[in-house]
């Protein structure tokens, strides 16, 4: 299942007839030097390859390593160097010099992005190229895409998992006040950026990862500020939808989120309030799923979907995967997470956590089957603590088993397209905590 190692990407990049003459332009003169490597290495033997840029990415695989998108904070002397080392062109601008910038690019959207920090630090010319989110918009135009696991177990600390190389790493920390630390969160992976929603002191903030800069920032603000909300992502866009405002309030108003253009659209309202629901992207429509609404608080069996081209919202029953249990109706309803659903292939799976089931929906009877098992060792709060996601044409499964405060981050895959649920054990680690956050970005 895992992809060849031997070379710069993975036999899915192999498609261009002018592939093997980028990749050999003097590949074997690129160095590390000084320490400016763009990942640090924790092991100290690793198997020969082929490609040395590939040594320099890949080798850091399965450790914790930083993210790092090259040193832009290079001396004038260091730049230099930097460019002596990615063949002394005369015209930097052209990237690989030999074969022009067009079909440079060409060639490198379809490196794996694991590559990107090494390829940044050979000079400022593919640091900016990079950097400048280029790439990754050529990347989507072509249809190549790779997804990441971003996730959360650590109130203030993300790592991420790239799940075709099964490397961890570790983004930098982040740095709000300590109000946000204990507010409720959301996240959301949209574009080449991750977004993280919480509450400081007055009032709702985002924090923003950005894929290029490797750096945190805030200050961005939606139309309506919430939290509790469901939301998916399609490309660079994303929709978020219901949640609660800064009074408690349940919303059913809903946003459109670009983040090309980082701003934010008001669409029309749901037909019901609703908060601790799911989003999905199905078929080219939104769904929103689930939740907690109604003068009571009550758990919704409903879904909706809302039709991009149209603007509007129809109301799905018993679209919901949650099973009303009468023998729990002494338990508040906030006490389970939200409903834990995925697609894949445009088909809406979800993770049945009380009877760690994989259940699917069936569009033409809008009914829930069981398919089979989730992973045994995929234990949660009721719900709290697994992460359940699409990652291309794969479902992943983040949780592990603990005991007295010690346990295991475990990432465990299926692709439904093989048959029934048989999940293999991509990466463990040891970790004091369960997942608090996760998404996924394909980029």
């Amino acid at each position: 299942m895992l992809e060849d190692r031997s070379c710069l990407v993975t036999r899915d990049y192999w498609t261009e007839s002018n592939w093997a003459a980028c990749m050999s332009y003097r590949l074997d003169r690129i160095e590390v030097q000084n320490g400016k490597r763009p990942l640090e290495n924790d092991e100290e033997s690793e198997q020969h390859v082929q490609c040395k840029l590939q040594k320099q990415s890949d080798g850091f695989n399965r450790s914790g390593v930083a993210l790092s998108v090259g040193d832009s904070s290079a001396s004038p002397d260091e730049q230099a160097g930097n460019q002596r080392h990615a063949g002394d062109n005369s015209d930097s601008s052209a990237l690989i010099h030999s074969i022009g910038r067009d079909n440079s690019i060409s060639c490198l959207i379809r490196c794996s992005r694991s590559d990107y920090g090494a390829i940044a630090s050979l000079n400022s010319s593919f640091r900016s190229l990079i950097r400048s989110g280029e790439l990754y918009r050529l990347r989507r135009q072509n249809g190549v895409v790779e997804h990441w696991v971003y996730f959360s177990c650590q109130l203030l600390e993300w790592e991420a998992f790239d799940p075709t190389r099964c490397r961890w790493m570790h983004l930098p920390t982040m740095n709000p006040n300590e109000c946000f630390v204990f507010s409720d969160k959301e996240s959301l992976a949209v574009g080449t950026e991750l977004l993280v929603f919480g509450k400081e002191v007055l009032a709702h903030v985002i924090y923003r990862y950005s894929l290029l800069t490797n750096t945190w920032s805030s200050g961005m603000r939606m139309n309506a500020p919430r939290c509790l909300f469901g939301s998916a992502s399609l490309g660079e866009i994303a929709i978020l939808a219901g949640g609660c405002d800064s009074q408690g309030k349940i919303l059913s108003s809903a946003e459109l989120y670009n983040s090309e253009a980082g701003t934010w659209k008001t669409l029309p309202s749901m037909n019901k309030p609703r908060k601790m629901c799911s989003g999905v992207f199905m078929d080219g429509k939104f769904y929103v799923i689930g939740g907690i609404g109604g003068a009571e608080t009550k758990l919704l069996t409903c879904g909706e979907e809302y039709d991009l081209e149209t603007g509007t919202w129809t109301e799905i029953p018993n679209m919901s995967p949650v099973r009303i249990n009468p023998a729990r109706n002494d338990m508040p309803a906030t006490s389970e997470a939200p409903p834990l659903v995925a697609v894949v292939n445009n088909e809406l799976y979800a993770a049945d956590y009380a009877d760690m089931e994989v259940r699917k929906y069936d569009k033409e009877s809008k009914t829930w089957v069981t398919i089979g098992r989730l992973p045994e060792r995929a234990a949660s709060m009721n719900g709290w603590g697994l992460a359940f996601r699409a990652c291309g044409d794969r479902l992943i499964v983040i949780g592990g088993p603990r005991a007295m405060g010690e346990g295991y981050i475990e990432v465990n895959l299926w692709v439904p397209s093989e048959g029934p649920p048989q999940w293999n054990l991509l990466g463990r680690k040891r970790s004091g905590s369960f997942v608090y956050n996760c998404a996924v970005m394909g980029c």
